[in-house]
């Protein structure tokens, strides 16, 4: 089994905040660096293919400056990105791909939690199958919302102050209706690795039309073929607000910049 793993990390983050996601301190390296390192020494892995923002230069030469040598030093190319879609990046980055390669696998560059076990799992599974994804079962209720937003205002009985004052100061809470309760049976959360064989997800992108894709499982599965998911992990949540840094933090027991000592810092 011969695999380049390619990392989608073209993303603005926006959720995030202002930061940029991807350099926050997990332990002393950056968020995205221990993401590479999950694939940095497994024997499978042939090549690492990182996806920063697209050029124009500014944006691409920044994200190079700033991960270009120390992905190198783990053996990862860096090549630019897309625009706009995850869908595009991950395009642009199978053009990066040796041709003598039998899988390709793509995983979120915000997912640095994955666990030896999970992968030895998708990549034992991807032996065999064509197309596997981890995935986890859902436990919670889950309800369909409609489209439309409420804004409600707490009425008070205060006719003096709303002659003054309006509606400045009033709290407003946001709601939409119920729609539905779905039935959660056999449905579950899907995270990445995704791994394919090679030739598979080629065709794949080589569709014409690529919208609305969220996953690489999506594109394949357009085209008939199928997706197998084993067990995933808890742990292998997506980095998307400070929240969840702060989570990921206390599930790899490191502590933040502040609370370590000086030399250890980076």
């Amino acid at each position: 089994m011969n695999v380049c793993v390619i990392i989608p990390a073209a993303g603005r983050s926006r959720r995030f905040g202002e930061s940029d996601k991807l350099a926050q301190d997990l332990g002393g390296r950056a968020l995205l660096i221990r993401t590479v390192e999950l694939f940095a020494k497994r024997d499978e892995v042939r090549k690492i293919i990182v996806a920063g923002p697209p050029e124009p230069p500014e944006e691409y030469n920044a994200f190079r400056e700033r991960y270009g040598a120390t992905l190198g030093f783990h053996g990862a190319a860096v090549v630019p990105g897309g625009t706009t879609h995850r869908w595009e990046t991950v395009k642009a980055a199978l053009e990066n791909v040796p041709e003598d390669v039998t899988h390709i696998a793509v995983h979120d560059a915000a997912r640095p939690g994955a666990d030896k076990a999970l992968l030895d799992r998708v990549f034992e599974a991807a032996e065999v199958l064509d197309a596997v994804v981890p995935a986890l079962e859902i436990n919670a209720t889950i309800k369909r919302l409609s489209a439309d937003v409420e804004e409600i205002t707490p009425e008070e009985d205060d006719a003096i102050a709303d002659a003054i004052l309006g509606d400045v100061g009033k709290a407003t809470v946001k709601a939409r209706q119920v729609v539905e309760t779905i039935d959660r049976e056999n449905l579950v959360e899907i995270q990445t690795p995704q791994v394919f064989r090679a030739d598979l997800l080629r065709r794949a992108y080589a569709a014409d039309d690529l919208s609305g894709v969220t996953d690489d499982a999506s594109l394949v599965e357009r085209l008939g073929e199928p997706v197998h998911a084993v067990e995933g992990d808890v742990r292998n949540f997506k980095v998307t607000t400070p929240a969840d840094l702060k989570l990921m933090r206390a599930v790899m027991g490191v502590k933040p910049p502040a609370d370590r000592p000086v030399h250890k810092r980076f």
